[in-house]
């Protein structure tokens, strides 16, 4: 959990759309997005990523998602959509600074 916390502002992670015209980032994807920033950033994959729903993709749309550390220990992340271009979402993924 130290390396990730230490990794708390992980920046920017890059999302395709996998269907023409919809709005939304689907849940797995984004799970799979964040724990594939927060590995690379931090050299470590987390246990477990766990968003609460999709994700409309528009920019500004936020959720929190909660970590899963190999302790069992959690901290929330925080995603934002920083811009979307047809069908590429960009996202901003921070990781809160104290475990839950």
């Amino acid at each position: 959990m130290k390396r990730l916390l230490a990794a708390a502002a992980t920046g920017g992670a890059v999302l395709l759309l996998s269907a023409c015209g919809t709005d939304t980032v689907d849940q797995n994807d984004l799970e799979d997005q964040v724990k594939a920033s927060l590995t690379e950033s931090v050299g470590q994959a987390p246990k477990d990523i766990d968003c609460p729903d999709e994700l409309e993709a528009e920019e500004g749309a936020t959720t929190t998602c909660v970590l899963t550390a190999d302790d069992d220990s959690t901290i929330d992340v925080e995603v934002e959509v920083s811009g979307v271009d047809d069908d590429r979402v960009d996202l901003d993924i921070q990781v809160a600074d104290e475990v839950n």
